[in-house]
């Protein structure tokens, strides 16, 4: 089985047709800032703008998600994902962590 994944935000890939359902594939995390990252998107609140500070943070989020996801996928025995989603959420006291949630379906899919 190839170590990269194919994955899709469609229900299909061309050129493939799918050959077998695994089942439904996640990758959760919950990420609060670093010191730096809560001291500079602080300052950044006050003066108004993009706080590159929690892009940056919600970036490695959602980048940490998707690698659990297609670990979860590799572990069914898929060689690819279809249907895949991120959803957010804040958790903790007053918001002060993120909650990224990556799912999709793994499929087995082979060559149409």
């Amino acid at each position: 089985m190839p170590e990269t994944l194919l994955t899709t935000t469609t229900f299909s890939i061309e050129g493939y047709r799918i050959t077998e359902y695994k089942g439904l594939v996640r990758g959760i995390i919950v990420r609060s800032p670093t010191i730096g990252q809560g001291f500079f998107g602080g300052l950044k609140q006050i003066v108004g703008g993009q706080i590159g500070a929690y892009a940056e943070m919600c970036e490695q989020a959602r980048e940490q998600a998707y690698d659990l996801l297609l670990q979860h996928a590799r572990e069914l025995r898929a060689n690819a994902v279809v249907g895949v989603r991120y959803e957010s959420s804040e958790v903790g006291r007053q918001g002060s962590a993120t909650e990224v949630l990556c799912y999709g379906t793994a499929v087995v899919i082979q060559r149409a």
